[in-house]
């Protein structure tokens, strides 16, 4: 079974550190703005317009950074108020969000991933599926 910190990446922002989750809420977010998961890198890597792009990373590092506070309101009384795109934009650099690309995808990465476990039968006198017992 993941945990939580098998779902996420993490970055600073203004000297804290923010875990970016990419959450089913997080999926319809960037469903809605690109059109689909697909749509996103393609946007991401044929973004000409430099504005643009800071946005569009501006944008995904709030939305990621957010569900894990999302998450902790939740869960607890004690609410933490939400990261803004203008937070991201002024506590951050252009280089900073170049790096940050790497963090969005291994959150991504990382949130789409599937752990397959198989049971081992062997100790109980069952032969393993699929295996040719001659």
């Amino acid at each position: 079974m993941m945990t939580d910190t098998d779902r996420m990446a993490k970055v600073k922002i203004g000297g804290v550190e923010y875990p970016l989750i990419f959450t089913t809420k997080a999926t319809k977010e960037i469903a809605k703005r690109y059109g689909g998961l697909a749509n996103l890198g393609e946007t991401l890597m044929k973004n000409e317009n430099f504005e643009m792009a800071l946005d569009e990373v501006t944008w995904l590092i709030a939305l990621l950074a957010n569900q894990s506070i999302l998450i902790h309101n939740l869960q607890n009384e004690e609410q933490k108020p939400l990261l803004t795109e203008e937070a991201v934009e002024l506590l951050t650099t252009p280089m900073e969000l170049a790096d940050y690309k790497n963090a969005i995808t291994e959150a991504m990465v990382n949130g789409t991933k599937r752990h397959v476990e198989s049971e081992d039968n062997t100790a109980e006198g069952e032969p393993l599926k699929n295996v040719k017992v001659e």
